[in-house]
């Protein structure tokens, strides 16, 4: 471990979430290289063959790796067309479930030693579910052994206990599973697979473009550093990756973060709304756009702050109250990708404000072996 821990290799940066955060083109450029169409067998020998006797997917998987599950969600939902459950590992493990021997058991996991999801995983098996496939990040680790099938994300070693590049390959994984269970079931045409694998291509490109807004993302960190409570709001894709965003706050500035899907605001959280709670909010231009827009429009009525994540053409302004930082462009389906990066450096940036322990936040640790 000193040799990945030696402020030498920090190079430029102040923190390993930091560098690994600005890692993130490449580790998705390696995470799809070699990838030159979709196919099953990307997952391994036999895939093709499993893919096609699936009815159904379970997702399981812990923390950060259970949002990715949680944005797959839509994607295979939408793409491939298959029912799709992604459940905390841990509650999974525990419960009385119905196995559907027609599954197939996805388990997702930055280290593969993820105590709750192995055990989850050998649970499922048990069960009587058989097919199995793990997206992980050591291509020697425990999880991947116990599958039939995987994918290895290749993001490199992640040293930060909050996960940042292990977070963006593992939705790289996801999508390209996406695609293969698409084409598995006849539901993606030549020109289509062309298409998401250009866009694919392009992520580390578009990643770059959004890194550079780092200067923008640091000087709203000042005025977060003063809060103690947080909320995040999105919708559809972008909830989860609102979850995620409040969870990277969480881990390293230790100020109070929830997660809204911002239809819900109506039904609790806007009674926390103050001129005080700041509400970070995800808002590409998708068909949701104006739904959320007029979620805002709440919010602002409240006396909220608004923190706006749009992209290209979402036309929010900023105004009193109303805090926008812009996107180059918008992604389509990829869009959770890159709207996640700007909540990566919001928090690193509080964090470094507030002088917490950005690496190895308090009472936490990088992989969970124990229960």
């Amino acid at each position: 471990m000193q040799a990945f821990t030696s402020a030498v290799e920090l190079g430029p940066y102040q923190h390993y979430m930091q560098k690994e955060i600005f890692e993130q083109p490449r580790a998705i450029a390696d995470t799809l290289e070699g990838v030159s169409g979709i196919m099953p067998e990307l997952f391994g020998d036999g895939a093709h063959k499993v893919f096609k006797s699936v009815d159904s997917i379970l997702i399981l998987a812990c923390g950060t790796s259970y949002y990715s599950g949680l944005t797959a969600k839509y994607w295979l939902e939408s793409i491939a067309k298959i029912p799709v459950n992604v459940e905390i590992a841990s509650e999974y493990r525990y419960r009385d479930s119905v196995p559907n021997p027609n599954s197939l058991v996805v388990t997702i996991s930055q280290s593969g030693e993820t105590a709750d999801t192995l055990a989850a995983l050998k649970h499922a098996r048990a069960l009587g579910m058989p097919h199995t496939l793990t997206i992980c990040n050591v291509a020697t680790s425990a999880m991947v052994r116990e599958s039939q099938l995987a994918y290895i994300t290749r993001a490199g070693v992640e040293v930060g206990v909050a996960s940042t590049k292990a977070f963006t390959t593992q939705l790289a994984a996801l999508f390209l599973l996406t695609l293969a269970l698409a084409q598995t079931r006849g539901l993606l045409s030549d020109e289509q697979e062309a298409e998401h694998l250009k866009a694919m291509r392009h992520l580390p490109a578009a990643l770059q473009s959004v890194l550079a807004l780092e200067p923008n993302i640091a000087a709203w960190a000042e005025a977060f550093a003063r809060k103690e409570n947080a909320l995040f709001l999105g919708r559809g894709l972008h909830y989860p990756i609102a979850l995620e965003g409040a969870l990277k706050l969480k881990e390293i500035t230790y100020i109070h973060a929830e997660a809204y899907a911002a239809g819900e605001l109506k039904h609790g959280p806007l009674a926390l709304v103050t001129e005080e709670m700041p509400v970070v909010t995800v808002a590409p231009n998708d068909a949701l756009i104006e739904k959320l827009k007029s979620n805002m429009q709440e919010v602002r009525a409240r006396g909220g702050q608004l923190y706006v994540f749009a992209d290209a053409g979402s036309s929010i302004a900023s105004s009193e109250g109303v805090h926008v930082i812009r996107l180059p462009e918008h992604y389509g389906l990829l869009s959770p990708i890159l709207h996640v990066v700007p909540l990566q450096l919001l928090a690193y940036h509080t964090a470094l404000a507030r002088g917490t322990d950005v690496d190895k936040p308090r009472n936490l640790a990088k992989s969970v072996t124990v229960e």
